[in-house]
């Protein structure tokens, strides 16, 4: 059973050329970091499952939570000794996405700065291709 794991919000980029690269996601330094430091915690975890629900005032949200195991139609990226696994709904969706997790006095969250969107709310919630 999977646990969720943190928040996450969803930022619209500009559209940049894709570099290339053969993982369809990519993690900032401080996400990588931040996994390595959750999954410490959760030994009995392989690493994190990103997914796509329906909700939300603009159609998308992404999902997080920690995994065991990876599905048959995950697609896994490794870097920098995390694993992150995407479900089959989420990978086009994430292609070019940059993973980042932001830190302030207010909050703290994954932010999945990525360039195939089209519009998001304006909480950052939720999203739409």
């Amino acid at each position: 059973m999977s646990a969720s794991l943190v928040r996450a919000t969803v930022r619209a980029v500009s559209k940049r050329k894709l570099q290339p690269t053969r993982a369809a996601l990519t993690l900032t330094p401080s996400a990588v970091h931040k996994i390595k430091q959750l999954l410490k915690d959760k030994p009995e975890h392989v690493g994190v499952k990103v997914g796509v629900r329906t909700r939300g005032c603009n159609g998308l949200s992404y999902t997080l939570e920690y995994t065991k195991t990876k599905g048959d139609s995950d697609e896994e990226v490794v870097q920098d000794g995390v694993r992150v696994f995407i479900e089959k709904k989420a990978q086009l969706t994430l292609l070019g996405t940059e993973m980042d997790y932001v830190e302030d006095k207010l909050s703290s969250e994954f932010v999945f700065n990525n360039p195939n969107i089209k519009g998001t709310c304006g909480c950052g919630e939720s999203f739409n291709i």
